[in-house]
Parts: C-alpha cells; sequence; structure tokens
C-alpha cells in the first residue's frame, strides 16, 4: 500500500505526517507494511509503517528539490517502492 498526501508549496509538511499515518493505518494487509509520501511538491519525506502488535513508523530525510542530486533519489525511492508493491 503507498499513500501519497500533497500540500500547497506555501505550506510544511509537518501538518501532512500524522494525516498521511491515518490512512496508512487503513492498510487492508496489516502483515505487510505500508508505505506514504508526503510532499508540498518541492519537499519530500517517505513513511514506513508497519502494524505489528504496536504499529511504529518511520520517516525519511526531508528531500527538497534546490539540493543537490535529491530529486534523483526521489525517483529512485519511487521506483523502489513500485517494485516492491509489485511483488
Amino acid at each position: 500500500m503507498l499513500v501519497i498526501e500533497s500540500k500547497s508549496s506555501s505550506f510544511s509538511l509537518e501538518p501532512a505526517i500524522p494525516q498521511a499515518l491515518a490512512y496508512m493505518m487503513a492498510n487492508p494487509h496489516p502483515d505487510k507494511p505500508a508505505f506514504g509520501l508526503v510532499t508540498n511538491g518541492s519537499h519530500f519525506v517517505f513513511l514506513k509503517l508497519v502494524k505489528q502488535n504496536t504499529p511504529q513508523y518511520a520517516a525519511s530525510y526531508e528531500f527538497m528539490l534546490s539540493r543537490g542530486d535529491d530529486l534523483y533519489i526521489v525517483l529512485k525511492v519511487l521506483k523502489r517502492l513500485g517494485a516492491l508493491l509489485s511483488q
């Protein structure tokens, strides 16, 4: 399951993270991790949620289009998530 939460570029990503995690909690396959992407168009944060006994999540480093090779890293992660989800 992949959830994408998008906000306007003028908004911080912080308020979108709990919203995306709430969507991710609805994963119909609790034995598999859920992945999320929160973006405002120029900043990106990836999320992973594992629903075992106690749900746990992790957030990635914040990637920015204006910083170095971050765009290529974001695209690489999305490609990898696509491969994982198609298995």
